[in-house]
């Protein structure tokens, strides 16, 4: 069991997620008494009680003013048997994005339902978001029970109704009122039909696995470290696996093998590194290799006995469940800027998509990426898709899988004009004319 468990909220807007964690923060005495006291002074909703729960986590003040949940609010606690990094995220429809942001880090999701309401549009939508962003464990907290005179009937109704839509997830539902405190530290004397852990019992003991060491070794090249003729490295973050000392790697996408030589850290030379550490990696063979590049293990030709991980896949197309953040709609004739790792690329996107809609759609990049599944590794699973005009974050993508150009996605030119960007840059005599050319071939395009 991990010593550290990320969690966020999740759910339709006034399903209680706020009071929820603000009642577990409270009676688990993970606030300050000053704390307490400035929340009892700002209460202002009488329905809440004596004291609103849900002001330990709204802290902007239109979010007081409106009594809903903005920007993801993070809280840190702990008790005698686990620490907690908790993500507290809006429901509001207009605010999907946050919600995104709050559940892409999250190795538990609460999913939250209003007894009274039943699962609604925004739950189904924040419960596939947190699927698409690799979440396996729920939470389903049927709140608000007390409304509903904790009838048990309700509660296996929307469990039930909730099975369905998490794909296979692990899910353990939980009857509670975040008001009153029922099952939300201790078992409820008012649910004497329902035999499962309290909510804080249950994220106490719960059991995920996101140990980043297991994975396969992924080092995305950063920069190019040259401060001597002596001295060439790479430096990066080690984004899975491990790498010792005179382990063989292959750098992709060339896929040419040599051999790490020293492992420079800030403090001095490692025999060993590990995700998440950032490090400079040397290699005994001179290959060139750029910021953008990824590092993997692999074998050298004759290497025999040699613990062979498998490769990343390279290419320019792929599938991807996107989920588009912006106001201006995705335009599948625009091209956007991907970044994906440590490397930015050109890249048009198959399908249109409004603001807070998830779609899968095709992609096409001007320079090869290199890649994994996100189920199989989320780091270098996942990308952001940038509007080169305002350089807004307008979407984040999954990787579902790779995909050849021309297939059955909507990719049915033979050379896209991401494409042809990058053919122009290449033919360019010098790097300031391949920027001067990309520029005024994207002006033409976004115009």
């Amino acid at each position: 069991m991990s010593g550290l468990l990320r969690i966020c909220t999740a759910g339709s807007v006034d399903d209680g997620k706020s009071t929820l964690i603000g009642r577990m923060l409270h009676d688990s005495q993970s606030v300050y008494e000053d704390q307490v006291h400035s929340v009892r002074t700002a209460s202002t909703n009488r329905a809440a009680g004596p004291i609103d729960f849900s002001l330990f986590t709204d802290g902007l003040k239109a979010e007081r003013e409106q009594g809903i949940t903005i920007d993801v609010a993070y809280r840190y606690f702990a008790t005698a048997r686990r620490k907690f990094i908790l993500a507290d995220t809006p429901g509001h429809e207009q605010y999907t994005r946050n919600m995104a942001t709050g559940a892409s880090t999250a190795d538990v999701a609460i999913l939250l339902v209003d007894a009274r309401q039943g699962v609604r549009v925004q739950s189904r939508r924040h419960a596939r978001i947190a699927r698409l962003l690799g979440i396996s464990d729920f939470v389903l907290a049927i709140n608000k029970m007390d409304l509903v005179n904790f009838d048990r009937d309700v509660f296996d109704g929307i469990r039930e109704e909730f099975e369905g839509i998490l794909g296979g997830a692990r899910c353990h539902a939980i009857p509670l009122s975040a008001l009153h405190g029922d099952n939300v530290i201790a078992p409820s004397d008012r649910t004497p039909w329902f035999e499962g852990p309290s909510l804080l019992e249950y994220l106490e003991t719960v059991n995920v696995s996101r140990d980043l060491t297991s994975l396969p070794f992924r080092f995305p090249v950063q920069l190019v470290l040259r401060p001597t003729d002596q001295f060439r490295g790479y430096a990066g973050q080690v984004a899975s696996g491990a790498i010792r000392v005179g382990d063989p790697v292959v750098t992709w996408p060339s896929g040419r093998a040599a051999r790490v030589s020293r492992i420079v850290a800030y403090d001095g030379d490692l025999d060993m590194a590990f995700a998440p550490m950032s490090v400079t990696l040397t290699l005994d063979d001179e290959i060139d290799i750029s910021r953008g590049d990824v590092l993997a293990r692999g074998q050298r030709p004759g290497d025999r006995g040699q613990t062979v991980e498998y490769p990343p896949i390279v290419g320019h197309h792929f599938e991807a469940e996107v989920v588009w953040m912006d106001e201006r709609p995705l335009d599948p004739a625009r091209v956007y800027l991907l970044k994906h790792a440590t490397r930015t690329v050109t890249a048009e996107v198959s399908h249109g998509l409004l603001l807070n809609q998830i779609g899968t759609s095709a992609v096409s990049t001007a320079r090869p990426l290199v890649f994994d599944r996100y189920e199989a590794n989320r780091t270098t699973g996942s990308f952001i898709l940038i509007d080169p005009s305002t350089h807004f974050t307008a979407g984040a993508g999954m990787i579902v899988s790779a995909a050849r150009q021309g297939a059955a996605s909507g990719l049915q030119a033979p050379v896209s004009a991401a494409e042809r960007l990058a053919l122009a840059a290449r033919h360019a005599p010098s790097d300031a004319d391949a920027i001067e050319t990309v520029r005024k071939a994207l002006e033409e395009i976004l115009t």
